[in-house]
């Protein structure tokens, strides 16, 4: 039979209460309360039932964090973010990875649901508004991650990625490239697609022509970039792009990685690469890769704060927070 909290107050010879205010308010028991307590939680391995205490207090101690991608270091960086912020409040993040997949996305919202996390940190795929509205209408908010509240029903922290897309294809072009391909996809991650517009948006306004041309991924990950630099070199060289822009840097790192190993394409000289993140390993590659910097971490800790302001206030109103990319310039791009 497990060991309860009275079993505890019996060793410690204290009450039940004094046992409560040592695990919730310490500040208010006597040291010497405080010590024997602890001694006897230590001898009887006693844990307490976080589970039932919600249930009683009805605040949890837990935020639901649901990624996009797992594999990318991106998401990565803005989890750990989101738990430096949280370890300040003494919060946990139980973490979910969707791999791009609706049905896991809406078995991990199920799961957070039932477990009555105190709120859910989220960067969808595809259209989550009516699911999250549900969660809202059971006292559990939402805040969306790297992704824009298009309607301005939830609170968002994203990066401007049609801002990022012109600085990308900007850069490109400054460079004297003409022929630049934009590598990504699904276009139903807005990301996805706003990169792009981006993109055309500078070609539109140079006063040179450039032409955008679009070669389409199933996912964004270092394969599908590697098989579409693959394809890219069975083209005749005069058909070849003399410019990459990748929607992601796992993307690009795959493009550059069949470009580099094939040694059919020199980079940057007649085919430049640029991506979007700055992870960690675009300065390490092969050919360094120039990217657009994204504020991962701090992110993490602007949506996980306001995630806490609207457990407290449900009648704060929704806020877009957006951040500008930084140009990262390496040898990628010449």
């Amino acid at each position: 039979m497990p060991t309860s909290i009275r079993d505890v107050a019996k060793l410690a010879g204290v009450s039940v209460g004094t046992v409560s205010n040592v695990l919730n308010r310490p500040q208010e028991v006597s040291a010497d309360s405080v010590t024997r307590v602890h001694r006897a939680i230590e001898q009887l391995g006693y844990v307490r039932n976080d589970a039932a205490r919600q249930l009683r207090v009805g605040v949890s101690s837990s935020v639901g964090f649901v990624v996009l991608d797992g594999q990318n270091p991106f998401f990565n960086d803005v989890v750990r973010g989101a738990e430096d912020e949280a370890s300040r409040h003494g919060i946990a993040i139980l973490y979910g990875n969707t791999d791009e997949d609706s049905a896991r996305e809406g078995m991990y919202l199920d799961l957070f649901e039932e477990q009555r996390v105190r709120g859910v940190l989220i960067s969808p795929y595809g259209d989550i508004n009516p699911r999250l509205e549900r969660l809202r209408e059971r006292g559990i908010p939402a805040v969306l991650v790297d992704r824009f509240s298009g309607n301005g029903r939830f609170s968002s922290v994203s990066v401007d990625s049609v801002a990022g897309g012109r600085m990308a294809a900007e850069h490109l072009i400054e460079r004297g490239r003409r022929r630049i391909a934009f590598v990504g996809g699904p276009f139903e991650m807005r990301q996805v697609s706003d990169r792009l517009a981006g993109a055309r948006v500078a070609a539109e306004s140079s006063t040179e022509r450039v032409e955008i041309e679009v070669i389409a991924t199933t996912a964004l990950t270092v394969e599908e970039g590697a098989a579409a630099g693959q394809r890219l070199l069975q083209r005749p060289r005069r058909d070849w792009p003399d410019a990459l822009f990748a929607a992601n840097d796992l993307l690009a790192l795959g493009l550059l990685q069949a470009l580099v190993v094939s040694r059919r394409a020199l980079v940057p000289d007649e085919i430049a690469i640029i991506g979007f993140d700055d992870n960690p390993f675009a300065g390490a590659a092969a050919v360094p890769l120039s990217s657009l910097r994204q504020p991962s971490r701090t992110i993490g800790r602007t949506a996980l704060r306001i995630l806490l302001e609207e457990t407290s206030d449900p009648t704060a109103i929704p806020r877009q927070t957006v951040f500008l990319p930084e140009l990262i310039v390496r040898a990628s791009t010449g």
